[in-house]
This record gives C-alpha cells, sequence and structure tokens, in this order.
C-alpha cells in the first residue's frame, strides 16, 4: 500500500501515472483483466455511485474488498456519492488507499478530509466540467490529489471536453508557485490524443477506461497514454 509520500516520490522520477477505471472492465472477468494490465499502472481507478449524486449506481465496499484480495496496486476511489463521509470507515476497512470527493457534494469537505485523515486514507477532491478551480482552492494543501473531470460524472465512454484545459494549467500554477504535493489527475475521455493535451496543461495522473479495457491490446493502448502524456509533462 503507498503512502502520500511514495505517491509523490513515484511521481517525481515519473511524473505521468496511468489509473486505469474498472468501471469499462469486464466485470465477468475482473481478476484476468486488472491481472493483464497489472504490471503497466500505476493506479486502479475505482468508480463509486450512489445513484443519487449521478444518476447510475457501479460499486461499493465489497468489490472493493475482493479486488484487493486480487492486487497489491493502489486503489483510487472516486466517491461519486451525495455522502462520502458516511463510507470512509467502510471504504478502509475494504482496502481502498485514497479517496477523491466531490466538492459539489461536500462544499465544506473539511469532515470528510480530517475523517480520511484518521483513517489513513489519502484524499483529494473532484470538480465537475462547470466547477470553478476556486471551490477547491483553499484545500488544494489537504489533497494529495486534485480531480478535473474531463467528462460529466456518471458514465464511461464520454468524449473529452476539451474546455477544461485551462482548469488543469490553472491547478497546475497554483501548486506550482504554493510548492505543493499534490498530484493532478484527469478524469473521463482519456485516449493517446487527449492524454497529449491534458499533460501539456499539467495533469499527471491520467484515468482511462474504454481507451484500455475495450482495446484490441490494453497493455499497448496503457503504454501510447503513457507515452503521449509524457512527451508533454514539462
Amino acid at each position: 500500500m503507498w503512502s502520500v509520500s511514495v505517491l509523490h516520490s513515484h511521481a517525481m522520477k515519473n511524473p505521468v501515472r496511468i489509473a486505469p477505471s474498472i468501471l469499462a472492465a469486464d466485470f465477468a472477468n475482473l481478476a484476468s483483466d486488472i491481472e493483464r494490465v497489472a504490471s503497466f499502472i500505476d493506479l486502479l481507478h475505482v468508480d463509486v455511485m450512489d445513484g443519487h449524486f449521478v444518476p447510475n449506481i457501479s460499486l461499493g465496499p465489497p468489490v472493493i474488498a475482493s479486488l484487493r484480495k486480487a492486487t497489491d496496486l493502489y486503489l483510487d476511489c472516486h466517491l461519486m456519492i451525495t455522502d462520502p463521509l458516511t463510507y470512509l470507515e467502510a471504504l478502509k476497512e475494504a482496502g481502498a488507499d485514497g479517496v477523491t470527493a466531490h466538492i459539489e457534494a461536500v462544499p465544506n469537505p473539511n469532515p470528510v478530509m480530517d475523517r480520511a485523515a484518521e483513517l489513513g486514507l489519502d484524499v483529494g477532491l473532484v470538480i465537475n466540467p462547470l466547477t470553478p478551480v476556486e471551490a477547491i482552492e483553499p484545500y488544494l494543501d489537504r489533497c494529495s490529489m486534485a480531480v478535473v473531470m474531463s467528462v460529466h460524472p456518471g458514465f464511461g465512454g464520454q468524449s473529452f471536453i476539451e474546455a477544461v484545459l485551462p482548469k488543469i494549467e490553472s491547478l497546475r500554477e497554483i501548486i506550482d508557485s504554493r510548492a505543493l504535493l499534490t498530484d493532478i489527475q484527469v478524469d473521463g475521455g482519456i485516449d493517446r490524443r487527449t492524454a497529449a493535451l491534458a499533460g501539456a496543461a499539467g495533469a499527471t495522473v491520467f484515468v482511462a477506461g474504454t481507451s484500455v479495457f475495450h482495446a484490441e491490446d490494453p497493455v499497448q493502448a496503457i503504454e501510447s497514454i503513457r507515452n503521449a502524456a509524457t512527451r508533454e509533462v514539462t
């Protein structure tokens, strides 16, 4: 299990990290899908949806517990839920390493961040495509990750919204100006082309679902995304 410091140490050596989203995997063959790519990725992105914050229901602590038994990869749990605070303990017990909560769901995220810290979970904040960076700016020093949604949350397979690129640039400027260790994750519509755009804007963690797990050669897809993003990250 990686701590924030280990994650940041890894990031400094290799700033680009790939986090395939298991939402796009074959749930009937989830363990084998993960095993196929495990040696070529850095994190597993786990979308947790409650059917209330977003109009979809995905998976929760029982599936995360099964994942933990199948892999020692870092489990990056994206909480698309109305009340993340209620689920933090269950997620920790299930084997989550880090959680990211939407600022739209918790306009005052301090209680969530406090509880996550008590439980030993890395914690970050997410902004939707229409939410300004200013919504999470006051909390960046407490975030292991700042996540910019480049699609509207709730469903996989959507197209990348290029209008979010200035927000990634703004976050990069703020984080660098404060010498923070906060990572910038981009989530949604990531493939070789969009990874290059997001990398140029300042992202370092790339969530890719359909472009990896639906690819004819998932490993080649991962390396293609990593190479495209790496060339752009400065």
